[in-house]
């Protein structure tokens, strides 16, 4: 986030400064090359033992959801002034509430939230599909989110076409509209096909022109693949599965099979082509939570879901871990603790078996949607601490490295103040993002020219910019000199700064302070620390004064 300044450095007094001469790399910073972390998390310091309450990394984020206008923007047809103080309003509040990236749907419909040279604008901006809304609110999304040090991924929705059957109302410009036999009919929507190549390329390189223009933090795709089954209505795919369904028997466990494979096919080529454009974009995506209930395969969760990634949407969500195609998993688990048919406490323990040894970052998806709503689906979303109890929870399960909210609008709501706790019981601390693995490089260099100044009520550190650097991350600890133990959690983390500042300004302590500052790249790695402490002098009274 952007700091500002309180004043001229001439109105504050250049507090006398020592080096601490630390030795020792920091917690969590990656040595040349490498990425220090556990597989799945970040949580192991050598002979330290942070707190889990006050985690140095960890990811914490909430969804901005733009179909059907359910976040953002509010409806069609604002102007583009509206759009972005919409916007930069729910993005005030995710970093007021400590969180530390934004998950914003850009493309919800087959349509687009940047001028698209493959598809047309969103209607969900102007009300008319293919309506240009004068501005590229994309490039906005990306640089305001970058202002406030919050991270964006982009959102796509895969193969969803229309959230009704008008064909009619398509643009006529859309590959939607010009490739009809693209398109099939279900539930009452509009999708495209996913077992046809074309769809797949198309989708793709739909994703791609985002990450090749635009400087987003990571792709996203929720749990949308395959439709939800519709009671009554088989998935019209015969003539598709007749073209490019060879190798695969014409029965009922040989058409799952090819629809998983046409899947697997999306999404391993996604990993591939996304991180050889740009290495350090996460790729992630959020399933329904239950891959498969126990009574349906004996290494699924003990859940009896009503629905099965697996089955009903063609998504082995399982095997994208194992195969480690995803940088990061955040299933749906947007049931309660205790919730018998798909308990919380028994899914988020799974869920961290499949990460275990991989490289893959799990983080939870919370169902901020049903607190406080009723009628409710269980007692328990009517207690305003079931979502702080959802994370205290996750702390005895050291893979989970963050939460996704679902949705921004209700975060801002509040209701029965269960974001007030969730942030007095677990955000009291700002918290760095996890170390992104597999990127090429390693971390910065350490930060120099690091200079403390101590006004009457503020002090002020300063550095000289690290080329390679995306943010810093700023400690306060008490005392002389900092340890490596005193850098392992983020109880002394005070801020972390983004958007090319090289500044931070806070209140004055009331004791000697060791301030440590650290650069970290865009994959989260962290140099060694440069460290100034500050010391009062007391000098004599003059003249009687």
């Amino acid at each position: 986030m952007t700091m500002r300044l309180l004043g001229p450095a001439s109105s504050l007094t250049t507090a006398t400064v020592l080096a601490a001469g630390l030795c020792l790399a920091v917690p969590g910073a990656a040595p040349a090359g490498t990425a220090a972390r556990h597989p799945g998390g970040g949580h192991g310091h050598g002979d330290c033992a942070p707190s889990a309450a006050t985690p140095k990394r960890q990811m914490r984020a909430d969804w901005i959801a733009s179909v059907v206008n359910i976040d953002w923007p509010s409806k069609p047809g604002l102007t583009a002034q509206q759009q972005r103080d919409e916007l930069v309003a729910l993005y005030d509040q995710a970093a007021a509430r400590g969180l530390n990236a934004v998950v914003l749907q850009v493309r919800p419909t087959a349509d687009t939230f940047w001028p698209s040279d493959l598809e047309p604008w969103s209607r969900y901006l102007t009300g008319t599909p293919g309506a240009d809304p004068g501005w590229d609110p994309l490039a906005f999304a990306v640089r305001a989110a970058h202002e406030r040090g919050l991270e964006l991924h982009a959102w796509f929705n895969p193969y969803r076409v229309a959230m009704d059957t008008d064909r009619s109302a398509l643009d006529p410009g859309s590959p939607a509209a010009q490739h009809p036999d693209w398109v099939v009919k279900y539930g009452g929507k509009l999708y495209y096909d996913p077992g046809l190549p074309e769809v797949r390329e198309l989708t793709t390189r739909v994703i791609l022109e985002v990450v090749e223009r635009y400087d987003v933090d990571g792709v996203h795709f929720d749990d949308y693949f395959y439709p939800y089954p519709v009671a009554g209505q088989d998935f019209p795919d015969d003539a598709t599965f007749a073209a490019h369904g060879a190798g695969f028997p014409d029965t009922v466990e040989g058409r799952a099979d090819w629809r998983r494979y046409n899947t697997d096919l999306l999404v391993e080529g996604l990993d591939q082509r996304i991180h050889a454009a740009k290495p350090w974009v996460l790729f992630g995506v959020s399933p329904f939570a239950v891959w498969r209930n126990a009574g349906t395969d004996p290494e699924g969760s003990a859940t009896q879901a009503g629905a099965e990634t697996y089955d009903d949407l063609y998504a082995d969500t399982r095997r994208w871990v194992r195969e480690e195609w995803l940088d990061y998993v955040a299933p749906q688990v947007y049931w309660n603790i205790g919730f018998a048919v798909a308990d919380y406490a028994v899914l988020v323990p799974w869920w961290a078996d499949q990460v275990r040894d991989t490289d893959v970052q799990l983080y939870v998806g919370q169902a901020t949607y049903k607190v406080g709503v009723t009628p409710a689906q269980s007692p328990a979303w009517l207690e305003p601490g079931e979502m702080s109890r959802h994370l205290t929870f996750n702390r005895d399960v050291p893979e989970v490295d963050g939460d996704i909210y679902f949705s921004a609008k209700d975060v801002r709501a509040n209701r029965l103040g269960h974001m007030d706790l969730v942030q007095a019981d677990h955000y009291s601390r700002p918290a760095l993002l996890p170390v992104t693995e597999d990127v090429p490089g390693r971390a910065p260099s350490g930060v120099h020219h690091l200079r403390v100044h101590e006004g009457r009520d503020a002090v002020r550190v300063d550095w000289r910019a690290v080329r390679g650097a995306e943010r810093y991350a700023v400690y306060a600890v008490p005392g002389r000199r900092a340890s490596a133990c005193d850098l392992a959690d983020a109880a002394h983390l005070v801020a972390v700064v983004a958007d090319g500042s090289t500044s931070w300004t806070g209140a004055r302590a009331g004791a000697t302070t060791t301030y440590v500052v650290t650069a970290l790249d865009r994959a989260h790695r962290e140099s060694r620390p440069a460290s100034r402490t500050t010391h009062r002098h007391h000098h004599p009274t003059k003249g009687g004064r």
